[in-house]
């Protein structure tokens, strides 16, 4: 395990392709970032005309994320993190909630999305107490990167396995879950698994999803609620389970009643 402040794991200039979109970029068009492409504009705006919740959606992932992670280190005690699927950069990133909570927190972002890469070296810091480093790997390859994680975190100590709106990319439903389980196995007792990704509880959205998927290269596998919940099978679920993410701990100083949408999420401990 490496100490320090903030750590590189991949020090060559990536090669970005703009003419193709990519899941990461349109996400962050949807919660109105400004780091995209016309070609991930044009997807996105397709996709939203087609099912007009989807930008909703998008704010109750980053909403669920930010109450779980920071759920995962005031209460939970988790001080390192595997956040596969990071995404771009944007408020309240995974390492600024766990800090906030936790100066010695170690958090290791994966992506395999170039432009990522190049505005997390630009953008993400962490704090001196603890540590944070950025892989280019793939979540196919789970070996691989427990291997470069392994350079910042400590296996023998919990780790918080976060997978938030990656495994919808994992088209198969064994590999998938195959994916989830070699990561869990190599983490020990005490370790969390945090998952939130869409779902085919809308039939307007199984439409625009099955015409995306049709027509572009960002391909994604909407999964029934006990489809997620599959991926926490033998973990010990945190209260209120497995739940529409807007309905997971909603903190007291959102306003109204939490509405449900289509995406799902929890966390789960691992005996």
């Amino acid at each position: 395990m490496t100490d320090g402040g903030s750590i590189a794991g991949n020090q060559s200039v990536p090669v970005i392709d703009s003419s193709v979109p990519h899941s990461a970029r349109i996400w962050n068009y949807w919660l109105g970032g400004k780091d995209n492409y016309e070609v991930d504009r044009i997807a996105g705006d397709q996709f939203r005309e087609a099912f007009p919740g989807i930008a909703a959606n998008a704010r109750a992932f980053r909403g669920f994320l930010s109450r779980a992670i920071h759920y995962l280190a005031a209460d939970a005690g988790m001080r390192q993190f595997l956040d596969i699927g990071t995404g771009l950069p944007t408020f309240d990133n995974t390492h600024e909630i766990a800090q906030r909570a936790a100066p010695a927190s170690r958090i290791v972002y994966v992506d395999n999305d170039p432009l990522v890469l190049t505005h997390a070296r630009a953008l993400l810091s962490s704090a001196p107490e603890g540590a944070t480093a950025y892989l280019d790997a793939d979540l196919h390859q789970p070996d691989a990167i427990l291997e470069q994680a392994a350079r910042t975190l400590d296996f023998d100590r919990p780790v918080a396995l976060i997978l938030s709106g990656i495994l919808g990319h994992v088209m198969d439903d064994g590999e998938a879950r195959g994916i989830v389980a070699r990561l869990m196995a190599a983490l020990p007792s005490g370790s969390h698994l945090l998952v939130c990704d869409g779902t085919d509880t809308d039939a307007t959205l199984n439409e625009a999803q099955e015409r995306h998927n049709d027509g572009g290269a960002v391909q994604y596998r909407l999964r029934s609620p006990e489809g997620i919940a599959a991926f926490f099978t033998g973990l010990d679920l945190v209260e209120p389970g497995v739940v529409s993410c807007p309905l997971w701990r909603p903190a007291a100083s959102e306003m109204g009643v939490p509405v449900a949408v289509d995406s799902y999420g929890g966390v789960g401990r691992k005996p």
